[in-house]
């Protein structure tokens, strides 16, 4: 049986990283961009890493571009706007992509394992959203900031839509810690 710690991934200097390494630990895999009204995530995201590391918990990004051009700098300019606009500290990898022929193995997975619960109860969110981007794929990634909570095992526990805060997951981390 396939698991997320079967996957490789490309850091932002090119090294392979295994998330087989993480084997034992709560994974939340986040796709983020620099440009994008839900940026300001990266802070709630910062937020849970640093309060629930130490449990067991680790917080993942791929940047992608895919969604309006949002994330349109190099893996430098991302780590250096990380770092300075909002003091992340957990790993933001290479830029991949999330959708199409040529989407990362690991997101292929991901959205396989959970298609989502994308629909009008996100609101206003979904409205303008389904306004801006073509008809994909149900399982496909609608837009950045879509989050993926991994269990210790490397199973998908949950998919969260764009709009979930990491304030709001933070509350389902408890009963897996």
């Amino acid at each position: 049986m396939t698991t997320t710690h079967d996957f490789e991934a490309t850091a932002a200097d090119g090294s392979t990283v295994a998330l087989g390494d993480y084997r034992g630990k709560l994974l939340l895999i986040v796709n983020v961009a620099s440009k994008c009204g839900l940026t300001p995530q990266y802070e709630g995201l910062e937020a849970l890493y640093r309060e629930t590391k130490d449990s067991g918990v680790e917080v993942i990004g791929f940047p992608t571009n895919q969604f309006m051009g949002q994330e349109p700098g190099t893996d430098d300019e991302i780590q250096d706007f990380c770092r300075s606009t909002y003091d992340v500290t957990f790993p933001v990898l290479a830029k991949v992509d999330v959708n199409g022929e040529n989407a990362s193995p690991l997101y292929e997975y991901l959205r396989a394992e959970a298609p989502g619960d994308w629909g009008p109860h996100l609101g206003p969110f979904y409205e303008h959203v389904k306004e801006i981007t073509p008809a994909a794929d149900p399982g496909d990634i609608k837009w950045n900031f879509t989050k993926f909570l991994i269990g210790r095992d490397g199973q998908v526990i949950k998919r969260y839509e764009p709009p979930v805060t990491p304030e709001e997951i933070q509350k389902d981390l408890a009963q897996y810690l």
